[in-house]
């Protein structure tokens, strides 16, 4: 009888083709009509129950084993990014300015790759939902999929999902529970004075020093209020005010890019943000707006969810090559938040490679998914799902 990594090994090469296929079309957003297509037709193939159109074009594939009242979810996402792709491959993007620069191609292959093996040979006892998700990158398809009943409609005990991780090895995981990636938020501010001319100022109420007094302030949040131990980036991405030199605005304008790691320290970096605004637009006598916009909530792994993906990663890759990283957190976002806020889970990084090449870091035009963790990754959601629904 076949190992499941002889098995997972036969069939890289034509995961390998599928995955390099989704890489030459890749989709943006919500618009992964063609990617959605594949799977669907790949899960009906081997026998899966699937529904498509949840969220838009988010596609659950259900398999049924036994009478077992456990429910599991494993999710990837499917879109690309608006990228001019430089890597001159034989498999290099044909669409104009998309590109599978984040490896969400390699993440679909991979889940597929499992999802055959666990339909022809998975052991199991209970109900897998398998759930491929559109415009992870605009941070909407989770919430979607949400909205549309994901959870109500294919109820999930736990839910996981993993990352590749540049200038990490192949065959390295990465897992650990609590807070793994950062809130993302987008405050805009609007500063409302009068305007008038600018040889008379004190006929008019300037929204411009209030404007200078809050980014001055804002940039105490991190170096005065919150602790050096706790990850906290606040960046002014976005300033505006004015369209003459001698007229003194009505209004001035800034956006901000929030992340934290920590719910608790998210709350008191929201209020510290909203007390500065307030106290400098009170100051100069302007009124201030504050348009506050949770795009993701910090990312956070259940405790006994990830005792279980640890314990699977290391039955399919060894434990020398499993650590849990206690002090590990990214800034960036990920809205696979938004499921874990609803739903137990975990969500860990499997190493894409070192050196220039696969290292190279997501979102970049020279990036490219390592096709050496389609088989590793896939033994890790099947030894996931057989230990879960035992």
């Amino acid at each position: 009888m076949t190992s499941l990594q002889d098995r997972l090994q036969a069939s890289t090469e034509r995961f390998l083709k599928i995955r390099r296929n989704i890489h030459a079309h890749p989709e943006l957003g919500e618009d992964t009509l063609d990617t959605a297509a594949l799977v669907t037709g790949l899960l009906e193939g081997w026998g899966y129950e699937v529904h498509t159109g949840v969220g838009g074009h988010g596609v659950v594939g259900v398999l049924r084993r036994g009478s077992g009242s456990r429910t599991l979810g494993l999710r990837a996402d499917m879109d690309a990014l608006p990228i001019i792709e430089r890597n001159g491959l034989p498999w290099a993007s044909q669409r104009a300015g998309v590109m599978h620069a984040c490896g969400h191609d390699g993440h679909t292959a991979t889940l597929l790759a499992a999802a055959e093996q666990l339909a022809l040979h998975g052991e199991f006892d209970g109900t897998l939902n398998l759930i491929f998700q559109p415009d992870e990158e605009g941070l909407t398809g989770a919430r979607s999929m949400m909205a549309d009943g994901l959870f109500r409609r294919f109820p999930c005990d736990a839910v996981y999902a993993f990352h590749n991780m540049p200038g990490f090895p192949v065959g390295y995981a990465i897992i650990k529970s609590g807070g793994v990636m950062a809130s993302s938020e987008r405050v805009g501010i609007t500063l409302t004075g009068k305007g008038g001319h600018g040889a008379v100022p004190e006929r008019a109420v300037d929204p411009i020093p209030a404007l200078a007094g809050i980014i001055s302030a804002l940039q105490t949040v991190v170096s005065r209020n919150i602790s050096a131990n706790d990850a906290v980036v606040i960046s002014i991405g976005k300033v505006h005010a004015g369209t003459a030199t001698n007229i003194i605005p009505e209004s001035a304008m800034l956006e901000l890019s929030v992340r934290t790691v920590d719910p608790a320290i998210r709350q008191q970096v929201e209020q510290r943000i909203r007390t500065i605004v307030e106290g400098q637009a009170a100051a100069f006598g302007v009124t201030a707006e504050i348009d506050y916009q949770l795009l993701a909530p910090v990312l956070v792994n259940t405790v006994a969810e990830t005792q279980r993906m640890l314990d699977a990663a290391r039955k399919a890759l060894g434990n020398e090559n499993v650590v849990e990283q206690v002090s590990f957190r990214a800034m960036g976002s990920e809205d696979f938040a938004w499921m874990l806020d609803e739903v137990p889970g975990c969500y860990f990084g499997l190493g894409n490679g070192t050196g220039e090449f696969n290292g190279c870091s997501v979102h970049n035009d020279h990036y490219d998914f390592n096709d050496q963790l389609i088989p590793l990754g896939a033994a890790c959601w099947v030894e996931l799902v057989e230990g879960y629904l035992r």
